[in-house]
C-alpha cells in the first residue's frame, strides 16, 4: 500500500525553524505527530530520518510519511461503479447518483458510496479509509468531496466551518416562487415525533439558504440554491417551509407522481485545495431523470 506523504522544500523564510514549529504552521496537529511517531509513519529531511527538534536549513527537502489508515471492520469493500469527476493524491470529487446512500447504515450495510470508495482504494493500492467531506441524502444526486487522508479531511472540514467550501444545488419545486432572488434564514431542528424528519423551529440550529430562480411557470420553478450552512435536509426543509416542496420529496410535501425521488442535485462544488493552495471548482450537469422532468413540465429551454 502506498503511504500518504507530504513534502516541502524549505525556503529562506523557514531557515532555522524547528521541524515541530514548521509542521504546526502547516496545520499538522500534535495528535497527527503522535500517530506518525508511534503508528508506523516517519519524518525525513533529505531522505534521512529526523525528529521534530531538527533545525531546518534553506534548500532542505522535508518529508512527512503518515501511517496507514485501517478502515472500519464494519465497512465492506464493494465493486460498485464510481463516477469520478476529479482526483489527485489528496482528494476525489465524485458525482453521486440518486438512490445511493453516502455511507452504509445498520439497515443497509452495502451499496453505499463509501463501500465503492473503499474498493477503489484497495484496488489502486492507497493505504487509507473513506473520509467524506460532505454528504448527500440517498435520493439527492451530484457532487461529493472525498479526502484521501484524515489530515486532508481535517483541513477541508475547517473550510466547511468557515464557509470557504461552497456547494450549489438546483431543484425543481412545486409552484411559482414569486421572489426571483432571496434568502431563507430559518433555524432547523428535529421533529419531536421523528428520528428522520426535520422542521423549521425556533430552538433549532441556524440555517441559511440563498436561492435564485432559473426558469418558472405558474405551476413549477427550477431554482438554483447556495448553502451557507449545512443542516440535515436543509434545502428540502427550507423549500417546504416556503410552501414550495421539491418535486418527488414526499417526506416534505412533494408529489412523487412526476419523479420517483426528490428533484435535487448538487451542481457545483468550490473549495480551496489545501495542498495545491488554490481555489478549484467542479460542475456536474443534471441527471437524466431531472432533465426529463423539465421537459415534461415545459421548463426546459
Amino acid at each position: 500500500m502506498t503511504p500518504f506523504t507530504l513534502e516541502w522544500e524549505i525556503t529562506n523564510n523557514d531557515e532555522g525553524k524547528l521541524v515541530r514549529e514548521f509542521l504546526k504552521e502547516n496545520a499538522i496537529s500534535k495528535t497527527a505527530l503522535t500517530d506518525i511517531k508511534f503508528a508506523g509513519g516517519g519524518i525525513f529531511c533529505n531522505n534521512e530520518p529526523i525528529n521534530v527538534r531538527h533545525i531546518l536549513n534553506e534548500g532542505d527537502m522535508l518529508k512527512v510519511v503518515f501511517p496507514p489508515e485501517e478502515p472500519s471492520k464494519d465497512l465492506k469493500a464493494e465493486n460498485i461503479h464510481l463516477n469520478i469527476v476529479y482526483e489527485d493524491p489528496y482528494v476525489i470529487v465524485v458525482n453521486k447518483p440518486s438512490n445511493q446512500q453516502s455511507i452504509p447504515s445498520r439497515d443497509k450495510p452495502s451499496g453505499s458510496l463509501a463501500n465503492a470508495l473503499l474498493y477503489y482504494y484497495q484496488t489502486t493500492g492507497l493505504g487509507t479509509t473513506v473520509h467524506l467531506v460532505n454528504r448527500l441524502d440517498k435520493d439527492t444526486s451530484g457532487l461529493l468531496l472525498v479526502a484521501n487522508h484524515r489530515h486532508v479531511h481535517h483541513l477541508l472540514s475547517q473550510q466547511q466551518k468557515d464557509g470557504t467550501l461552497k456547494r450549489s444545488y438546483e431543484a425543481i419545486v412545486h409552484g411559482l416562487l414569486q421572489e426571483k432572488i432571496g434568502t431563507i434564514n430559518a433555524p432547523i431542528g428535529r421533529r419531536d415525533d421523528s428520528i428522520i424528519e426535520r422542521q423549521v423551529r425556533e430552538d433549532g440550529q441556524k440555517a441559511i439558504t440563498h436561492y435564485q430562480v432559473h426558469h418558472a411557470n405558474k405551476d413549477w420553478t427550477h431554482v438554483y440554491l447556495q448553502l451557507e450552512t449545512g443542516r440535515t435536509h436543509q434545502i428540502r426543509v427550507h423549500l417546504s417551509y416556503l410552501g414550495h416542496p421539491i418535486a418527488g420529496d414526499d417526506l416534505y410535501g412533494g408529489d412523487r407522481s412526476f419523479i420517483n425521488r426528490q428533484a435535487l442535485h448538487c451542481r457545483m462544488l468550490t473549495f480551496w485545495h489545501p495542498i495545491f493552495e488554490k481555489e478549484v471548482t467542479f460542475y456536474a450537469g443534471l441527471p437524466s431523470d431531472m432533465m426529463e422532468l423539465l421537459h415534461k413540465i415545459n421548463l426546459y429551454l
